[in-house]
């Protein structure tokens, strides 16, 4: 059964659009009722099935995610929608396991809420995820290098380029400001997040990897060029 605050239709103009997707009705009244104080319109889903569907038809700016679900979890409702979808994914999970933290962010969640939690903070959560610039599907980066985000694709010269969730990801951080130099700190926490303990270590190998698959030579860069001292940026056209 799904229930929406209001109908599409009458979504007002510019207005954020939540789906928030628990199989617990009393969360989802109680999410639902702090949201809309703030002016947002409030989408809400029991199941994956339906969330999924709801993301396809209503195309939702913030996905609020329970991870426990019936029938398809909130793990496999993340990897299904980032796959069309470039809303931002908050998860809440009962459980507060590094592991359940670590696998929801790998598969495309931008944060992370463990039950019990304060409607205010995920309020705050929600928000601050808003604030965050995301890249626009079919962005183009420098000549040659094209971005996908609906579709987590990336060409280079028409070829397709495999890459990880990570990867993708680092991408996409770089490419929201081409020319702009992002420091290791500020990639680290918008790409692995402000909490998770990550280390340059960790960034220049994916850096590294990224560059290779690509085709980028660092000391001649077509696409990502290191800022000694600093951090990266990409290449402006």
């Amino acid at each position: 059964m799904t229930r929406m605050a209001a109908p599409a239709s009458t979504s007002a103009v510019g207005r954020t659009r939540v789906l928030v997707v628990d199989d617990e009705q009393p969360i989802r009244d109680l999410v639902r009722g702090y949201l809309a104080r703030e002016q947002m319109d409030v989408l809400t889903a029991e199941d994956g099935t339906t969330a999924l569907e709801l993301v396809r038809t209503e195309q939702p700016d913030v996905v609020v995610l329970d991870l426990m679900l019936p029938g398809v979890d909130g793990i496999e409702v993340c990897r299904q929608l980032r796959t069309y979808s470039d809303a931002y994914v908050l998860m809440l999970t009962a459980r507060g396991e590094e592991v359940d933290r670590i696998v929801g962010l790998s598969i495309g969640a931008d944060d992370y809420l463990t039950k019990p939690f304060s409607p205010r903070e995920l309020v705050a959560r929600v928000k601050a995820l808003l604030r965050r610039p995301r890249v626009a599907a079919g962005a183009r980066g420098p000549s040659g290098l094209d971005l996908d985000l609906a579709r987590r694709r990336v060409t280079v010269d028409g070829r397709v380029v495999e890459l990880t969730f990570l990867e993708f990801e680092l991408l996409a951080v770089l490419a929201r400001d081409p020319g702009m130099v992002l420091s290791r700190q500020q990639l680290l926490d918008r790409v692995w997040g402000a909490e998770y303990a990550a280390d340059g270590h960790l960034l220049d190998v994916h850096v590294g990897k990224l560059r290779r698959k690509l085709g980028d030579d660092p000391s001649a860069p077509r696409f990502i060029e290191t800022v000694r001292g600093v951090g990266f940026r990409l290449v402006e056209s």
